[in-house]
């Protein structure tokens, strides 16, 4: 069997489990299912391997696995144990994952103008994509080899990550001049992102890196000299131009963006530019010209409004794509509101979302139950049908041994991501591994577990606090940690650090070396000054290093974002810790989400008005129904504090 043929028939082995919805013509033929696993298993890494196992056997063993009227090929059939065929070293012990209710299996247009050519290179979240599309009714083509590009008939890049990263993979793949040659021939073309920026001459991020020329235009960073946070983070207003093209009418409402770098306008590329926003400046929110298009934001995390752009770009003529969500009131960055689920196993095994009384997630009972609240997806589905703009699952199981054969929250996100179409920040268990047979597994392998699955942000805690610590006491960057090498290959927008503080009294500020403030509640023996010490393994383990030093050093690290939580406040309806919330947000650079202790929405709004937080993220109050996410919102905008509607 020739490369060409193997690499035709391979993958869709795998499709046959994991994505029964895909038609394709193997299905209907023999094969040796030996000689292509084996064949293929060479083809992958040790962790694309396993990935692909994991992906297999939960589907296939899974109850809600769509069948659609077909059958495995013979070659299949007759008792084959599907074990035999994936291998016998796989451990599946994830706590049972319960299919969500509304899964569905969208059906594809049968027409030969169902494929989308998909450029994959490989960096970041393209499953959000990927589902977009199916959502939409489409099937996906991969992008092989250079040709597959000049064949498409229409053909998305959503790019990911570094440019000069992606611009080499183009041009060691070959790719880079069969995509000009396509966008220069008035190919239907949508960028994504970094698929926007590389359509210009240079980009400043690790460089000067030459991008593929086909725009005037140099990419630069935000820059953050005036108290701007970078990275750009968050749902914003765009400024949209006349014969916008897929945009339409999208002008008042909000998309979601996550770039530390734009392209600015000017006179040389101002033909091409459809829309603008304005943000420390104008830069190009997204360009347009004849059948090429391509956006800064990301459409596929911009709920219904994004869906629609994707849709006009899919199925321009159709009645669907001239219809938009209702008007919006959209006019700059929106204050965010997160539902978070705390996501563990039961005592019986199931995976479900609980929530602490400052950290304790058990109930107070002769049982001593771990505390249920729900299931992780139909929650996470809900919440996006709330309201929600991002969704943030913290997995506090326990892990044992190999993260990938023990973690449960791959199948989570999976799951999640066929029907949310906002951002999935996913944490707990970020770190370097070893497997009871000796085999070594960076962090930065399992952040990549995360974001093939579907997440777009990854949240480290512990193993943060181990680096800050570290940096701290040497002034040395090794470049070897979680946090560096996840940001350096994914960008800093898409690592979250969670810090686990608790409130310290002193009687005298300068009785310890970390940053202290006046509290507005003196202590329990009168102490008016307060330091917060950060801890680590569910904050049941203090360590010698404060709220504020930990958020100076991991913005110097690489991060992108801080969780600040609080153990004082965590559980008890309350309030957020204003002081900590106000000491950290206004000490980095960076967007910070308060974390623990809302109970009403008078909170949100206090946090927002007091402090520079860019988020407020609550869990307890969410899940037991007691202030729904659109109260929330509806009080913001009542208070003049601008939200997505």
């Amino acid at each position: 069997m020739d490369n060409e043929r193997l690499k035709t028939l391979v993958p869709a082995i795998f499709d046959f489990f994991i994505c029964p919805k895909s038609q394709t013509p193997l299905r209907r033929q023999p094969f040796s299912p030996k000689f292509l696993i084996s064949d293929y298993k060479s083809s992958l890494s040790r962790i694309q391997w396993e990935e692909k196992k994991m992906e297999a056997v939960a589907a296939f063993n899974s109850p809600c696995t769509p069948k659609l009227g077909m059958t495995p090929s013979p070659s299949f059939s007759g008792g084959t144990s599907y074990s035999r065929l994936y291998g016998r070293g796989l451990r599946m012990k994830s706590p049972k994952i319960k299919c969500p209710a509304n899964f569905t299996a969208h059906a594809s247009i049968s027409n030969g103008d169902s494929v989308v050519t998909l450029l994959d290179y490989g960096a970041g979240n393209v499953r959000s994509v990927r589902n977009a599309i199916h959502r939409l009714g489409f099937d996906i083509k991969d992008v092989q080899k250079p040709e597959d590009i000049l064949n498409a008939n229409r053909l998305i890049f959503p790019g990911v990550g570094a440019f000069a990263a992606a611009m080499s993979v183009l041009n060691q793949k070959g790719m880079a001049e069969a995509l000009r040659a396509y966008i220069e021939n008035d190919r239907p073309f949508l960028g994504i992102c970094l698929g926007l920026q590389l359509l210009f001459d240079f980009s400043e991020e690790n460089g000067p890196v030459q991008g593929l020329g086909l725009i005037p235009g140099v990419v630069g960073r935000f820059d953050s000299a005036n108290g701007l946070r970078v990275p750009h983070l968050g749902w914003d207003a765009l400024k949209v131009k006349e014969n916008a093209g897929i945009l339409g009418d999208v002008a008042q409402r909000h998309v979601y963006f996550v770039h530390s770098y734009r392209a600015i306008p000017s006179d040389d590329n101002r033909d091409w530019v459809s829309s603008t926003c304005n943000y420390g400046g104008e830069f190009i929110a997204s360009v347009t010209r004849g059948s090429v298009n391509a956006v800064q934001f990301h459409p596929e995390k911009s709920g219904d409004v994004g869906l629609s752009i994707l849709r006009r770009f899919l199925s321009p003529n159709s009645s669907s794509a001239r219809q938009m969500p209702n008007e919006g009131k959209a006019t700059k960055l929106a204050k965010r509101v997160i539902a978070c689920l705390d996501v563990r196993a039961n005592d019986k095994g199931d995976l479900v979302v609980t929530k602490g009384d400052q950290y304790d997630v058990r109930e107070q009972t002769e049982e001593n139950q771990v505390r249920n609240l729900g299931k992780p997806v139909e929650l996470a589905g809900q919440y996006y049908m709330d309201g929600a703009d991002e969704v943030t699952f913290l997995n506090i199981t326990g892990f044992r041994d190999f993260p990938l054969g023990d973690l449960p929250m791959l199948q989570v996100l999976r799951y999640t991501s066929e029907n949310v179409f906002v951002p999935l920040t996913v944490g707990g268990g970020i770190r370097d591994f070893t497997d009871s047979n000796g085999r070594q597994y960076s962090s930065l392998e399992v952040a990549s577990e995360y974001f093939r699955s579907g997440a777009d942000k990854i949240s480290i805690g512990s193993d943060a606090v181990f680096a800050a610590e570290a940096y701290l006491r040497t002034g040395v960057k090794t470049g070897k940690t979680s946090l560096e090498q996840i940001s350096y290959v994914y960008g800093s927008q898409a690592v979250v650090v969670s810090i686990d503080p608790r409130r310290v009294y002193v009687k005298d500020p300068d009785d310890v070396t970390y940053k202290c403030i006046k509290v507005s509640n003196p202590g329990p023996d009168g102490e008016e000054y307060a330091w917060y010490q950060c801890t680590v393994k569910g904050g049941r383990v203090g360590r010698p290093i404060g709220a504020y030093e930990l958020a100076k050093a991991v913005e110097e690290l690489g991060a992108g974002e801080i969780l600040l939580n609080c153990i004082d406040c965590d559980g008890q309806g309350g309030g957020f810790d204003v002081e900590l919330v106000k000491l950290i947000s206004d000490a980095v650079s960076i967007p910070v989400i308060a974390s623990s202790g809302a109970g009403a929405v008078e909170h949100f709004s206090e946090v927002f008005r007091k402090t520079n937080a860019s988020a407020a993220l609550a869990a307890g109050i969410f899940h037991r129904k007691e202030v729904p996410i659109q109260a929330v919102k509806e009080h913001l905008l009542k208070e003049g504090i601008e939200v997505r509607s």
